[in-house]
């Protein structure tokens, strides 16, 4: 049997195109190499992949993930997202190093934000121990993808957002001047700003917040 990830990248090389890897690379900030497969293109190329490798009918297959994020070209990190997403039944406690490894490794918002909502969120949603266990050092601690991560796993949680949690968190990152770290707190302000406009509103009022964090936190206010 053919080697998953190898499956990936047969399909991918098959279809580069280097006069679109230029513009896409320079959109990241030239951070990665491109292969030049937009979004359109690369989903029915993995719809192709998953239909034939029958993979999304087995248990979760950690080595495959790491398999594509070796990869130098962006959208194999991509590919790997698409699985783990379509994946998050399958996903558990234990695959929570498993994240914190992808938050820390190839890191830019473009991986890291799919993680923290997705993989991370539904791991702490299922599991909330992991939150003192793990997420709330990652809050407090030097690595500033884990910080972001921490502030935004909650952020499609909706009604299920544990707010004092949520508002700790930011004040602890609230002195930040890293622009993902003010970004983040904006977002994270946002949207749980369409759940309960009134305890964003308040929390702003009552709390030194980065400008950036509360122009975006207060858009829908």
């Amino acid at each position: 049997m053919v080697n998953p990830a190898s499956q990936v990248k047969n399909l991918f090389t098959a279809h580069r195109n280097s006069e679109l890897a230029v513009p896409m690379a320079k959109y990241m900030q030239d951070k990665f190499p491109f292969l030049g497969i937009k979004k359109p293109v690369r989903a029915e190329l993995l719809k192709q992949f998953y239909r034939v490798s029958g993979i999304l009918k087995e248990p979760f297959l950690e080595s495959f993930v790491l398999a594509l994020w070796e990869q130098a070209e962006r959208e194999y990190q991509y590919a790997a997202l698409d699985y783990i997403k379509r994946s998050l039944r399958k996903i558990g406690k234990h695959d929570l190093p498993l994240m914190e490894r992808l938050i820390t490794t190839k890191s830019w918002w473009d991986t890291v934000d799919m993680l923290a909502q997705h993989p991370v969120g539904t791991i702490a949603l299922k599991y909330p121990e992991v939150i003192p266990e793990t997420i709330a050092g990652w809050a407090t601690g030097e690595q500033l993808w884990l910080r972001r991560s921490a502030i935004l796993f909650q952020l499609k949680y909706k009604d299920k957002t544990d707010d004092r949690l949520l508002f700790r968190i930011i004040k602890q990152n609230a002195d930040s001047s890293e622009f993902f770290i003010q970004k983040a707190i904006g977002w994270a302000l946002r949207e749980y700003s369409k759940t309960n406009p009134a305890a964003v509103r308040q929390f702003i009022a009552q709390n030194a917040l980065p400008r950036l964090s509360v122009r975006e936190g207060g858009k829908y206010l």
